[in-house]
């Protein structure tokens, strides 16, 4: 399996890296670095006879889905697992994945735990961003795979061609093309991962806004003037939507932990934040650099951690 993660500096990465290094199976790992400067990555080379294999990808990409299309194409092992800067594998991840997509699956999902679970806006934000895919939830076939945090068959990848890239982004693209060609996903939780997430209260709220503008721009450039109408106008049901797919996540993750009490408020208010930013994408609003933010906060989310809330 190749664990591609694009970066900016080692430093950025040194944590998945002793993460990596922990896996029962790293020697069926091939770790596939991908930067903009190869001497920005260099020290990750001092580990490479722990692992598989190794290698650098220089992409002058300056957007993480077209840096992470480059290293899926470098990579040489069938199965490829796109893993984050802030998301920390458990040492039966690989093994895990590499066993699951052994059977009929085109993607398989581990589950996504709390890296950083002090706090009720932590909380809010993994279960919406990722409680389809929580701890506690059953081993099976699922609707849909996330772009990173996932392994898929690399050969599926592949073969979307020139739109690997904006399918790596965020929107419904993936998953969409996925469905169109009967490419099945699995949830194994067998394998797991701790994410980190935001929890500075003002960046915590704008990452949900910007968030939901990206989504929504990347979507518009597939859709009609008609279709973006319709979403607009109906925008105010996005929460009760966005809501309503993570549930059985929550339900689970409130069987498993004891979340804080404001954990609930805060998805609900978060969605409503996130349905502005939908919104506003979807009429055509210029929000600034808003690309140029999310991958500030994709890229080094350890730095918008309130205080005593890593």
């Amino acid at each position: 399996m190749s664990v591609i993660l694009a970066t900016d500096t080692y430093e950025t990465i040194r944590g998945v890296i002793e993460r990596l290094r922990r896996q029962t199976a790293r020697q069926e790992i091939e770790v596939v670095v991908v930067a903009r400067s190869a001497e920005a990555v260099k020290a990750a080379l001092a580990f490479r006879e722990e692992f598989g294999a190794m290698q650098i990808v220089e992409c002058p990409s300056e957007d993480l889905a077209g840096a992470r299309a480059a290293g899926i194409r470098s990579a040489t092992a069938p199965i490829v697992y796109i893993g984050e800067t802030h998301s920390y594998p458990h040492p039966r991840l690989a093994e895990a994945l590499i066993a699951a997509l052994a059977g009929p699956w085109a993607a398989a999902v581990p589950a996504i735990g709390n890296a950083n679970p002090k706090g009720a806006l932590s909380w809010a934000a993994l279960l919406s961003d990722y409680g389809r895919w929580a701890e506690g939830l059953p081993a099976g076939e699922i609707p849909e795979a996330p772009p990173h945090n996932a392994a898929y068959r690399r050969a599926v990848l592949l073969a979307l061609e020139d739109r690997l890239a904006p399918a790596l982004s965020l929107g419904d693209e993936l998953p969409l093309w996925m469905h169109a060609h009967a490419h099945r996903a699995y949830f194994e939780p067998a394998a797991q991962t701790d994410h980190v997430n935001v929890t500075r209260p003002g960046d915590w709220v704008r990452e949900r806004f910007v968030a939901g503008f990206v989504v929504a721009s990347h979507r518009c450039r597939r859709w009609s003037a008609w279709r973006r109408f319709v979403y607009v106008a109906g925008s105010f049901l996005i929460p009760a939507v966005c809501v309503w797919r993570i549930l059985p996540g929550v339900r689970q993750a409130a069987r498993h932990q004891r979340l804080p009490a404001a954990t609930i408020p805060a998805i609900v208010a978060g969605m409503f934040v996130r349905a502005a930013g939908e919104m506003c994408g979807y009429a055509g609003s210029a929000v600034g650099n808003a690309e140029r933010q999310m991958f500030e906060f994709e890229m080094h989310k350890l730095a918008h951690l309130a205080r005593g809330k890593a």
